[in-house]
């Protein structure tokens, strides 16, 4: 993998017209997945909410937002993930239930700009489990106490968040843990698989909310917020797995302080990039998944970079409406309205095969409480 290429010039977009005929497997045991989330306490299926208000401004027919603002008791999606790859892990660890002194107890251990850790956190404490959370610079007080509250040990790290995740790699070497991330590379790809298995919940609890609105045929769009991009991977699997039927296009949005997975498409491969203060705090990530790549090159139509305020002014205006996003959930707000509006749209519209009678899903992954920043920022 390349690291810090500079770019000549700032990048915002990119089309990449091919994607739409891009194939492969499906995921793996989607009904086992929903079937152990829906037998989880307290699981139901986040809101699907149509805002019209919103086509009549992107210029579309119907737009959805799936809000995953609160999801299993937590105010993010992560959680789908984190489950089902704890589940995983402890049915390979019979010994480790029961007492928290036991002595085949584990402490999972992760890195996190906010939502994933405290996702491993909260399933940790509910199954007798230890965690350590390593957290990077910039991460907002508020959420790594959330994280704290969850009786997590919680060590917060000087740099970016790719040092965070050196930081748990090496503290997972330690006897009685595991490394429960959410980011992939070469032999260490199993449990980061099975975190975007648990992903898959999400796209399944879309598509029958879509098809109760009506909306046989599946969405034209979905625009998904992008990390290191294992949720763009999951979506990518569900849509681009599929043999036959329209396929949407499908766009990632990131910050424009962190657009590793922009910049790496625009060069064909992977690369790291240098990242910089965002209030997108769960996006601010600088290296995409090893596990994500070669989804994220062979099915997303297209990137698009945001920045700090683009993503506010869409979380004020999903507020307006009823909606609590963040700014990492907002930012797919805003990312569409960059592609959809102002100068150039029309080239841009027809790259993603869009018209007035379009149907867009925008992926909302947090609510507010999940990052203060976005109050805090007035």
């Amino acid at each position: 993998m390349s690291d810090n290429r500079p770019s000549p010039h700032p990048l915002s977009w990119l089309a990449r017209p091919a994607a739409r005929t891009w194939r492969c497997a499906p995921a793996p045991a989607p009904t086992e997945v929903r079937a152990f989330h829906a037998a989880l306490p307290g699981y139901s299926p986040t809101r699907l909410v149509e805002l019209p208000s919103i086509a009549a401004e992107l210029g579309v027919g119907r737009v959805f937002v799936k809000d995953e603002s609160r999801r299993l008791g937590l105010p993010a999606f992560k959680v789908l993930g984190a489950s089902w790859a704890i589940h995983r892990v402890l049915a390979e660890h019979p010994e480790s239930a029961g007492d928290v002194e036991a002595p085949g107890h584990l402490t999972l251990i992760a890195a996190t700009d906010g939502n994933h850790g405290r996702a491993v956190a909260h399933m940790a404490r509910l199954l007798g489990q230890r965690a350590h959370i390593f957290v990077p610079r910039g991460v907002h007080p508020r959420a790594v106490a959330a994280i704290a509250a969850e009786q997590a040990q919680v060590t917060e790290v000087a740099g970016p968040y790719d040092e965070a995740v050196r930081h748990a790699t090496e503290a997972a070497d330690a006897p009685h843990t595991v490394l429960i991330q959410d980011t992939g590379w070469p032999g260490y790809e199993r449990i980061p698989g099975w975190i975007v298995e648990g992903y898959a919940t999400l796209c399944a609890e879309i598509d029958e909310q879509l098809a109760a609105h009506a909306v046989t045929s599946g969405p034209d769009l979905v625009a998904v917020p992008v990390g290191v991009g294992s949720l763009a991977q999951a979506v990518v699997t569900h849509y681009r797995s599929r043999p036959s039927g329209r396929a949407p296009a499908l766009l990632s949005v990131e910050p424009a302080n962190a657009a590793c997975v922009l910049r790496s498409l625009a060069l064909g491969e992977p690369v790291s990039v240098t990242t910089g203060h965002t209030l997108m705090a769960g996006l601010n990530c600088g290296t995409p998944s090893g596990l994500a790549w070669p989804h994220l090159h062979g099915g997303l139509d297209a990137a698009v970079a945001v920045t700090d305020a683009d993503s506010i002014r869409a979380a004020d205006r999903l507020a307006g409406l009823g909606v609590s996003s963040g700014p990492c959930g907002a930012a797919t707000l805003a990312g569409t309205r960059a592609a959809l509006t102002g100068t150039g749209r029309e080239e841009r519209r027809t790259a993603l095969g869009l018209d007035a009678n379009s149907v867009v899903v925008l992926l909302s992954t947090e609510g507010t409480d999940a990052n203060p920043h976005a109050t805090a920022a007035h």
